[in-house]
């Protein structure tokens, strides 16, 4: 049964607010309700504390576990019908992969692109995908959000999808890693089964500049 609510729910309340709120609203203890959401306690009392920022997939979870959309969490209204304001920031929003970090000077001015201010640090950016390379997981005219992560170690970003150079040219791609007798071999795959693999070897140029974290708009 829910608990009667001591205080009423602030405009313009923070996400560990909003958490706190809706998890008095059931009468759940921190403890029942990372249970509930199969987190750890001290990081759901951080969270709530707004000392840390959850991940989409906790955020998933615990508004699972509360029974509200993430919506509801994140501040976009208490119903779908009846929004309020979002706290936003904006990142450069680039049509290609940067050959650097965002926003720099070498390069174009780009656009930009609002996100939910918890997705955001000063190294990430949105990129316009513009190839059917990735279908369909990822389509033409998505837009993605991107972790720059230069010369990362492949291993590290196992089957996950990269903004890559070879030779110079960009490609999005997931990358593959296979041990061929004592040698490693990168592979960089399209999802999309009609695009070939690209096999890297010693004479290309080769890095990796960013890793894809989550597709942030697409239309319909």
């Amino acid at each position: 049964m829910a608990a009667e609510l001591p205080y009423p729910l602030p405009a313009g309340a923070s996400l560990g607010q909003r958490l706190r709120f809706h998890r008095h609203r059931l009468g759940l203890k921190q403890a029942e309700l990372a249970d509930r959401a199969r987190i750890n306690q001290g990081y759901l009392s951080e969270i709530e504390r707004d000392r840390r920022r959850p991940s989409p997939a906790t955020l998933r979870s615990l508004a699972g576990a509360l029974d509200v959309p993430v919506a509801v969490l994140v501040g976009d209204g208490r119903e779908h019908d009846a929004p309020q304001p979002l706290e936003t920031r904006d990142v450069p929003l680039y049509g290609a992969i940067p050959a650097g970090p965002p926003s720099s000077t070498t390069q174009e001015q780009p656009d930009v692109f609002p996100i939910l201010r918890h997705l955001w640090t000063h190294d990430r950016y949105c990129l316009r995908l513009s190839y059917d390379s990735m279908e369909p997981t990822l389509k033409p005219g998505d837009i993605v959000l991107v972790h720059y992560r230069p010369d990362v170690n492949p291993e590290h970003v196992q089957g996950r999808i990269c903004a890559c150079l070879v030779d110079g040219q960009p490609t999005l791609k997931r990358v593959v890693v296979e041990q061929v007798r004592e040698r490693r071999r990168v592979i960089l795959r399209g999802d999309n089964p009609q695009i070939e693999p690209i096999i890297v070897d010693e004479t290309m140029g080769f890095s990796i500049q960013g890793v894809v974290l989550a597709l942030v708009s697409r239309d319909l």
